[in-house]
């Protein structure tokens, strides 16, 4: 299986970067992982709401570059479908079971997503109804595909 994380923005500390690394090497007897860090675009000081929007769409448009027509895309949304480890689980191993290899998760930027992105999503995923620093999710998003991985293998690590 092909999984690919797009991120808006670059980590920078070095303790985002070392969990990163650690859960990509776990990853790597499950899937094959790719990460790919797109530039945040720049946004003036007091910006007004169309700024707003118009890094938003220059942002998903950068995305929505990166996305093949046959990916499965999974976008982190606030308001997506809040799913426990063990649905995340089943949900990888159902589109393994139906012949979906190539798995995309995206993680917006600041502001979120663009709306077309958003479309673009065959599954809006939640992992809380509260916010989180961009950087954070991506090493919750990777633990969590680890940890699903490793419950589809029935292999002790899940709790």
């Amino acid at each position: 299986m092909n999984i690919t994380v797009i991120a808006i923005g670059k980590l920078k500390e070095k303790y985002w970067t070392d969990a990163v690394k650690e859960y990509s090497k776990r990853l790597g007897g499950y899937c094959n992982l790719n990460i790919i860090e797109l530039k945040e675009s720049p946004l003036r000081a007091n910006p007004s709401a169309a700024d707003e929007e118009a890094v938003k769409v220059a942002e998903g448009n950068d995305i929505l570059s990166r996305i093949k027509p046959t990916d499965f895309v999974i976008t982190l949304e606030i308001k997506g479908k809040g799913l426990s480890s063990e649905q995340l689980a089943d949900k990888i191993e159902d589109l393994a079971i139906n012949g979906r290899s190539s798995i995309v998760f995206v993680i917006g930027g600041s502001l979120g997503l663009s709306q077309d992105v958003s479309k673009r999503a065959d599954f809006k995923l939640s992992f809380s109804a509260m916010t989180f620093p961009h950087q954070m999710m991506r090493v919750i998003l990777l633990e969590q595909v680890y940890r699903a991985f490793k419950i589809i293998r029935n292999e002790a690590y899940h709790k």
